[in-house]
């Protein structure tokens, strides 16, 4: 046998001349390999030695075998400054997946986000440190990974090579006439097959009492509809929930919060977004709402009554105000784990159209669970659009350290006197929350009526 044709037959993963290379870790393996060979037999030997090239692939194929891969330990990644641990929510892989460079390995559940732990190496999973629904802290060891380990996948690809090159070697060699006698006797076996008919009849009596059994099943189903029957059933809250929770209940306990009401007749701002929808569309790629005008109406309404964008801080429920000459506005977002609100920077800086495309960019980030710590931190000032799900008013809550906080509603037709005459106009209350410590209600009325005259005239936005 020559060493080409050893070659040929040894996996796809040892042809190589790399895979075959021995690496530090195998030589003292190799080394009484190759003293095993020298004290074999002197018939082996005579054989080796007529065929070198057989002796020199046994070597590199036992140094391959030998060859170890080192662990990587992969720890939980840094977060943010304000998070230090989290809950282990899921495995992405299993114990032996192959994962590559980069690729999610898990997911580790925060009171603000979901943060991903990626595989720093390309390699196999080789066992889990921590279990789902476990706390980690920051740096702490939770996957051990072989790097540099080869995937599943290529020893199936390499053992089907080998399938396929019989055939060919059928056309041109003697050697698998062998092979087809050997697969000749696996007809017969074929034809012993269906000798046994009876024990394929035996599962089948058997089978049939199966149906009663399933008949079974829905009177346990039913069970739960009996008249007067009651269940509970209790689910552990997600961190995100226990945060919000906290946080809502801390803004009640330190802020004095009160809500001023108003009411905006949104024709005007109906009629510019009908207007100019289709050609901002076209030009922009943004589809306008109406949360840019109310973001840009607020804006310069600060310039009025600029304490709605300041804050209180300090110890003691704080001693000192903080005014900002920037206008960070957060987006309250809806999503399956609760409540997130997205913050658009220095949207002060920003016209109606930019603002819209950085909310709507904002939006799907939080519906995908892509949002960063980045998104989240920092808020001056909070908008709220309970609207559009139907609600007709209510008193949001404030997101301290913020000030206030905007609420929107759903938008209804009302009769309503212009100019002493009864009109049917689209209306929407408008609710303003705010911190009674730094706000006074002059100052908060003031702020809401100035962003109703701006929507219910949106030229005076442009002015």
């Amino acid at each position: 046998m020559s060493g080409q044709h050893c070659l040929r037959r040894l996996p796809a993963a040892l042809r190589s001349v790399r895979a075959l290379r021995p690496s530090p870790r195998c030589m003292p393996q190799a080394r009484s390999y190759s003293a095993v060979t020298r004290a074999s037999s002197s018939g082996l030997l005579g054989q080796a030695s007529r065929r070198p090239g057989h002796l020199s692939t046994l070597r590199l194929c036992a140094l391959d075998q030998t060859r170890t891969y080192a662990d990587v330990i992969v720890k939980v990644p840094e977060m943010a400054e304000s998070i230090s641990e989290g809950t282990l929510k899921q495995w992405s892989k299993q114990v032996g997946d192959h994962v590559e460079q980069d690729e999610e390995i898990a997911t580790i559940e925060t009171d603000k986000i979901d943060v991903a732990v990626n595989a720093p190496e390309a390699g196999i999973i080789k066992e889990f440190l921590v279990n789902e629904e476990d706390t980690v802290k920051v740096g702490q060891e939770i996957v051990k990974l072989e790097a540099g380990a080869a995937p599943a996948g290529g020893k199936k690809e390499a053992s089907e090579e080998p399938k396929e090159a019989a055939p060919k070697e059928q056309e041109t060699s003697s050697q698998p006439q062998g092979q087809q006698e050997q697969s000749q006797p696996e007809a017969p076996k074929e034809e012993s097959k269906p000798e046994p008919p009876k024990q394929e009849e035996k599962p089948r009596h058997e089978s049939k009492p199966e149906p009663p059994k399933k008949e079974s099943k829905p009177k346990d189903e039913s069970k739960p509809a009996i008249p007067g029957s009651r269940e509970e059933r209790r689910v552990k809250m997600n961190r995100m929930r226990l945060r919000i929770a906290e946080r809502l209940k801390q803004s009640q306990n330190t802020a004095a919060s009160l809500t001023t009401f108003n009411e905006v007749d949104m024709s005007s701002i109906m009629e510019f977004r009908k207007l100019y929808k289709d050609e901002i569309l076209k030009n922009k790629g943004v589809k306008l709402g109406f949360m840019s005008a109310f973001s840009r109406a607020c804006i310069l309404a600060m310039r009025d009554v600029p304490a709605v964008n300041a804050s209180i801080e300090g110890p003691n429920g704080g001693d000192t105000i903080v005014y900002r000459d920037y206008v960070d506005i957060s987006v309250a977002v809806a999503t399956e784990k609760g409540l997130v609100t997205p913050v658009v920077r220095n949207a002060e800086s920003m016209d109606m159209v930019g603002i819209e495309k950085a909310i709507a960019d904002l939006g799907k980030k939080a519906r995908d669970n892509k949002l960063t710590i980045e998104d989240m931190a920092g808020g001056s000032f909070t908008i709220s659009n309970g609207g559009v799900f139907g609600s007709l008013m209510g008193t949001p809550i404030i997101n301290l350290p913020q000030t206030a906080v905007l609420g929107l509603h759903a938008i209804k037709e009302k009769p309503v006197a212009i100019n002493g005459k009864v009109e049917i106009r689209p209306m929407m209350y408008l609710a303003l929350t705010y911190d009674h410590r730094l706000l006074d209600g002059r100052e908060a009325v003031t702020f809401l009526v100035k962003v109703k005259e701006y929507i219910e005239d949106p030229r005076k936005m442009l002015l």
